[in-house]
Order: structure tokens, then C-alpha cells, then sequence
């Protein structure tokens, strides 16, 4: 089934700079930089990263509790530049779909990610475009994206009582491999979804997960799932991250000469694979929508009474970047309801942390609600809170993007059902 693209005409759009969207995007990167020497000091930074290093990281390991807050954000800050400078020597245009990479590899560093586990499998991509003999620029998202099973590399090396050089290199060999086969499965795994699930990479590396998993047990290893989580930093976060976010609306604002012009347009996206909103309406316009999705996320946040701690920031910002590439107020909102209705259902609070990610990246099957409506959408996010929660033990919490794992599921499911009814009537 082919999708219509709209493209808003040329002369609506305010053209951007290939340099100035670099520049505006390595900033947020530096910001972090700066917030981390802010709230720690260089020694308990390099302490805390010691920590955040050396732990399994299988979900929920919350950096901020595992080492500090100001750890935490170096993690994230060095990961992004690393990707930022990775993209530009490479020549990738700074695109929706590379916004919404960098902003989730970033997000993630506050829970999972961080510089040791992640560039093993980003060095395996790079394997498998050689092997392929096609550029790295080709595979540099799914190199990214795939960042989500750095828990593996993690785990293999650190989940022993005593780590030896035989573990290090386990876990680094694992991320290689990882890194080979997931290009060509994430290619193919699309197909599974019809492109309703946003976090497609989220989905491979669940199936890719489940495979280590299986293999693990096999060798009579246990590794149960954890939730290590802080509380009590909402005051400081919350002042952190709604500046950061009102900046964007600032700057999008700005460079769409001074309008809001063209930002309600967006919303005519259903946001199904592949809708790059950069490409689309215009960086000021992904601007635009990006500080207005992260505004509201973290004011939902803050008036349930949840926890800004490192996994629901991180779901935050994954949202946020992805409002550069398939996510906008319209057609996350049906699956968020969805989500909640569903945690009612349960007897769940919808304030702790578990329903409270679930419910960010629950966002990932935002185009069903944009393609469908809001009973599709809200449909999608009632049967996402039961499957999400049921799949995490098949690959024991490492892969992080276990959203994408059940949101694969889900839109699999439900899509085929909802168009043969509507051929039906």
C-alpha cells in the first residue's frame, strides 16, 4: 500500500543551513556537557562514569542512581557529540530521522547506554558496510538505533563477580556481531510492521535479544531484570529540561521568521514510515514541534506526580527527537490515553515509573492513531501496556528499546485487523 507524501510548497519553507542545523543540534549536546560539570564536580563525574561503566546496565538501570546526575549527563553529552562527529565526517545530512538517532541514543545514555557498551556495535555496522562494500553513511542509523542491545556488550562483560580480559572480550565480540547482522534484519523486520512502529531497530534488536537470551540460558547463565531508580530530582530537572525545551520552540520560532506559521500543517502527518518532518515542512518547523512535544511530556510528568529520573528523561527525549521524525501532539495523545486507560484497568498508578515510560515510548505507534484515528490509537496503546510488559524476560531487559520490541507486535496485529474491517464496510 503506497502512502501519499505532502510536502509543504517551497516558498512556505525557511530554509536552513546544512552547517546551522549542526550547529543548533551539537549545542543541545554541549549544553549537557556544561549542566554536568555544573552539578558535579570533574572527580565525582569521572566517579560516577566509573560506575555507570561498569554496570550490566539491563533495564531499568537508572544512571542517575547507578552513578550521579552530572555522570549521567557527561555519558549522554560524549555519546551525542561522538554520533554528531561520527555523522559529519561520514556527510549525513541532519536530517529528521538523524535527529530523532541522535536525541534517543542521548536520551537512552541517562539508562542503558554509555560509552563502553555502545561502540562495539557501532563498529560492527561499520564491518558490514566493508563486507557489503557500500558507504558507512548508508547503515549510520541503524548503527544508532542499534545501540539499544549495548546492555549485551555490558552484561557479557560485567555480569560476572569478577571481570577478566576473557569477558571483555566477549561482550566486544558480541557487539560486533550485533552490529553485522542488524542492517540487513532491520531492513527486512520493516515489513513485519508495515511501518507503524517507529522504533523498527527497537523491534530487531528485541528479536536479536531474545536469540542471545536463549543462548545465555543455554549455558545455565540467569540475568533478571532490575529496576534501579532515583527520585526526588524534579525540582532541578524540571527547571533543566523546560528551558531546554521552551529553546527549541524559541529557535524554531525564529527561524520560521518569527511565526508559528505552517506548525499546525504538521499535524497532518499520520507519522508512518518514513515521514521525515525536516525534509517535510522544515527544520524550524521539527523545531517547532520538538520543544512543544517535550514541554508537554514533562509537564505530564510533573502533574501526575512521576519521577524525573533517568529512564522517563530519556523517554522524553526519545519523544522529542522523534517530533523531528514521525511523532506530533495529534497522534501521540490517542496512544498516551490508551496507555492510561489500560493502567486503570490493571489497578497500575499511572505516576510510577514503569507506566510512565511505557506511556512515553508507547508513542512509538503514534501512526496508527495518525493514519486511523483516535479509537485505533487508543486501542494500540491498551494492548502496547499488556504486551510490553510480558516481553522484557524473553530478552532479559537487553535490549533497551523493549517499547519497539511490543510495539512491533502490536502494530502487526492490529493493522491488518482494522483495514480488512474497514474493506469489510
Amino acid at each position: 500500500m503506497k502512502q501519499a507524501i505532502h510536502v509543504v510548497p517551497t516558498d512556505t519553507l525557511h530554509d536552513t543551513s546544512e552547517n546551522m542545523k549542526y550547529i543548533i543540534i551539537t549545542s543541545y549536546a554541549v549544553i549537557f556537557l556544561i549542566i554536568s560539570f555544573l552539578l558535579n564536580s570533574p572527580k565525582e563525574i569521572m566517579e560516577g562514569l566509573k560506575q555507570i561503566v561498569q554496570s550490566p546496565s539491563i533495564l531499568l538501570t537508572d544512571y542517575f542512581h547507578i552513578g550521579n546526575i552530572g555522570a549521567t549527563f557527561f555519558n549522554s553529552s560524549i555519546l551525542m557529540l561522538s554520533g554528531i562527529a561520527l555523522a559529519f565526517i561520514n556527510k549525513a545530512h541532519m536530517n529528521g530521522t538523524l535527529i530523532a538517532a541522535l536525541f534517543t541514543v542521548g536520551g537512552f545514555a541517562f539508562f542503558g547506554k554509555n560509552i563502553y557498551n555502545s561502540y562495539a556495535i557501532m563498529a560492527g555496522v561499520y564491518i558490514y558496510s566493508r563486507i557489503v562494500k557500500e558507504k558507512y553513511s548508508k547503515f549510520i542509523l541503524i548503527a544508532f538505533f542499534g545501540t539499544a542491545l549495548g546492555p549485551l556488550v555490558s552484561q557479557l562483560t560485567f555480569g560476572a563477580e569478577k571481570t577478566g580480559i576473557l569477558h571483555i572480550l566477549t561482550g566486544n565480540l558480541a557487539g560486533l556481531i550485533v552490529g553485522i547482522v542488524l542492517p540487513p534484519l532491520a531492513g527486512h523486520f520493516v515489513k513485519f510492521h508495515q511501518g507503524f512502529n517507529l522504533y523498527n531497530v527497537g523491534f530487531t534488536c528485541g528479536m536479536i535479544g531474545t536469540f542471545a537470551m536463549s543462548f545465555i540460558h543455554a549455558f545455565g547463565e540467569k540475568h533478571p531484570l532490575v529496576s534501579f531508580l532515583s527520585s526526588g530530582n524534579n525540582k532541578g530537572m524540571g527547571i533543566i529540561f523546560l528551558l531546554i525545551f521552551t529553546s527549541m520552540i524559541l529557535i524554531g520560532f525564529l527561524l520560521n521568521n518569527k511565526s508559528f506559521r505552517n506548525f499546525i500543517r504538521l499535524f497532518r502527518h499520520s507519522g508512518r514510515l518514513v515521514e521525515d518532518f525536516v525534509i517535510m515542512d522544515g527544520f524550524p518547523i521539527a523545531m517547532l514541534n520538538m520543544g512543544t512535544l517535550g514541554l508537554l511530556l514533562t509537564l505530564f510528568i510533573l502533574l501526575v506526580g512521576g519521577q524525573l529520573n533517568g529512564p522517563v528523561i530519556g523517554g522524553i527525549l526519545t519523544v522529542v527527537g522523534f517530533g523531528a521524525f514521525g511523532k506530533h501532539p495529534k497522534n501521540i495523545a490517542p496512544v498516551v490515553v490508551g496507555v492510561l486507560i489500560g493502567a486503570l484497568f490493571q489497578g497500575l498508578e499511572v505516576n510510577t515509573t514503569s507506566v510512565l515510560v511505557t506511556t512515553l515510548f508507547s508513542t512509538t505507534l503514534a501512526p496508527i492513531a495518525g493514519r486511523f484515528g483516535w479509537l485505533a490509537g487508543i486501542t494500540a496503546g491498551f494492548l502496547h501496556l499488556i504486551f510490553v510488559v510480558n516481553l522484557g524476560p524473553l530478552h532479559g531487559g537487553m535490549n533497551l528499546y523493549n517499547n519497539g520490541f511490543s510495539g512491533g507486535f502490536v502494530a502487526a496485529t492490529l493493522v491488518p485487523l482494522i483495514e480488512a474491517f474497514k474493506k469489510e464496510k
